[in-house]
């Protein structure tokens, strides 16, 4: 057999492939190794910063189990590959990498966010990319087996701020170029609540890792927003709310903004829920209309949830208060390990004071945590494109910090709007939950990052849609922020008109320190 036709293999799989090949064509008897075993050797020959691969193994099985039973089915085969992650004493990265086989490959590499406080690779959040063909990684953040791990460990907070996610991206990119010969044509990044966070850390901090990101409900102004989640706990634990004074509440105030929502939405959700002192009184005077049962307390209480923290020394805003339409206890209990990590997993949460103890708190972990830079030029100068979306009735991460953070973006740009909305664009979903909400059909971000980033196509008018049983109840457009859907009587149709301009009370310099390695 003559070998004179096969060209010198400079990439380390089909060099390894081909060995085998010659090594069998000239009688050895050995096992044809496939290019997904070559692969997976080259992975394990990597040399990591920090880091060692634990695991690289091919799996064909198109069932996994979670570890809460639920199971993941119909995968396709795969290359699974686990890292860890030791950049600092006291520090432990866990990191996840899902490869498709060579032919199903997209070409593209997704980072996909993590959830809360982490502590645990999310399986569940790889196995649709790897139906579609990404080479998909993800990340414990640094945090296993669970939020307890940052209690008094700077190491840990740098990791779930910033490190974790971009060491995670570093090495992804290495396994991608070992295992399939070369790098990602596009690299993506897409994130939602903490993954939000992720995103925009990327952006602000690593604008080289990626194309194109997502940030959904992003939860970026990271030690305020739990401020926020610690001031609704210490009210709520004075004075609950039942279920039903929960609901009236919500109804409230979703009926009082009808008469500014167009009609297919008057009356059902809040598309815009930016409101003032006197919209806030006209809440809380309805909802007790509604509700007899609802006390003097309640109402104090309602007053300082709308409204949100401030500090008890200067009287400076510390997060913006609960949307209208929106859950009163959206998960803040259980939100409130950022302050166990600064003073001690023996602290009672329920006398940390917002005046010197919220400042105390700011300075640890603000610097690592709070994805605010404003600084978004290298990003937009390398073509990445950013698409970030909040939920009108979220109230586990309200909108009013990102509407805020768009604007001072566009106020770093000189004012120009149209020079910002060239490579970041950002939607304020109706009615949308931190999870869910009545329009239950949605556009896929991701797919509208990419058709930007890669044809060009930026997310103009997108449609949110109420379907039950096949039949559509509800279809209204959505338009880039500051733009928003206008009821046009005379033609029938919607229009897209020029919106207000900020309306949030913006957080106290303060509160958002700059940030820190």
């Amino acid at each position: 057999m003559h070998f004179k036709a096969f060209r010198r293999c400079s990439v380390p799989w089909q060099a390894a492939f081909l060995s085998t090949i010659l090594t069998a064509a000239a009688g050895t008897a050995v096992f044809a190794e496939t290019p997904e075993d070559a692969g997976i050797a080259a992975i394990k020959a990597l040399a990591l910063d920090a880091g060692t691969v634990v695991e690289a193994t091919h799996e064909d099985a198109p069932t996994v189990t979670l570890p809460d039973g639920k199971t993941l089915d119909r995968l396709p085969s795969r290359t699974v590959v686990k890292i860890v992650l030791n950049p600092a004493k006291g520090s432990n990265i866990r990191v996840e990498i899902w490869l498709p086989d060579a032919g199903k490959w997209n070409g593209r590499l997704l980072g996909q966010g993590n959830g809360g406080a982490a502590g645990g690779i999310p399986l569940g959040s790889l196995a649709g990319p790897l139906a579609g063909g990404y080479a998909v990684a993800t990340t414990d953040m640094g945090t296993s087996p669970n939020a307890d791990s940052g209690i008094g460990n700077p190491e840990v907070w740098k990791d779930f701020g910033f490190r974790a996610t971009h060491l995670m991206t570093v090495v992804a990119r290495q396994v991608v170029k070992a295992y399939y010969g070369r790098g990602p044509d596009y690299a993506y990044f897409n994130g939602r609540s903490t993954g939000g966070q992720q995103s925009l850390q990327e952006a602000q901090r690593y604008p080289e890792d990626y194309d194109g990101i997502v940030g959904s409900v992003p939860a970026h102004c990271r030690t305020p927003l739990h401020a926020y989640f610690l001031w609704n706990d210490q009210i709520l634990a004075k004075c609950p709310f039942t279920p039903s004074q929960e609901k009236n509440v919500i109804d409230a105030g979703v009926e009082y903004m009808a008469s500014r929502e167009v009609p297919a939405l008057a009356g059902k959700m809040v598309s815009d829920p930016r409101c003032d002192g006197k919209d806030i009184e006209a809440v809380i005077q309805l909802a007790m209309q509604k509700d007899p049962s609802l006390t003097p307390a309640h109402a104090a209480a309602l007053r300082k949830l709308f409204d949100g923290p401030r500090s008890t020394t200067t009287g400076e805003r510390i997060f913006d208060g609960v949307p209208f339409g929106s859950p009163l206890d959206a998960l803040s209990h259980g939100n409130l390990y950022l302050f166990k990590w600064v003073f001690g997993k023996d602290k009672d949460l329920g006398t940390i004071d917002f005046g010197k103890d919220i400042d105390t708190y700011t300075a640890a972990l603000g610097p690592y945590l709070n994805a605010e830079s404003l600084d978004l030029a290298p990003f937009a100068a390398r073509g990445g494109k950013l698409l970030m979306a909040s939920g009108a009735a979220d109230s586990c991460v309200p909108y009013t910090a990102t509407l805020d953070y768009y604007e001072r973006v566009v106020e770093r740009f000189g004012g120009d709007l149209p020079k910002v909305q060239a490579f970041f664009r950002y939607f304020i979903i109706p009615g949308l939950t931190h999870r869910t909400g009545p329009l239950n059909n949605l556009p896929n971000l991701l797919e509208l990052v990419i058709q930007w980033r890669e044809k060009g196509v930026a997310p103009g008018e997108i449609r949110a849609r109420r379907i039950v049983d096949g039949k559509t109840e509800i279809d209204v457009p959505i338009y880039p922020y500051p733009a928003k859907a206008a009821w046009d009587e005379a033609a029938s149709a919607y229009k897209a008109i020029d919106g207000p301009r900020g309306g949030v009370e913006r957080i106290a310099e303060r509160f958002r320190p700059p940030a820190a390695e």
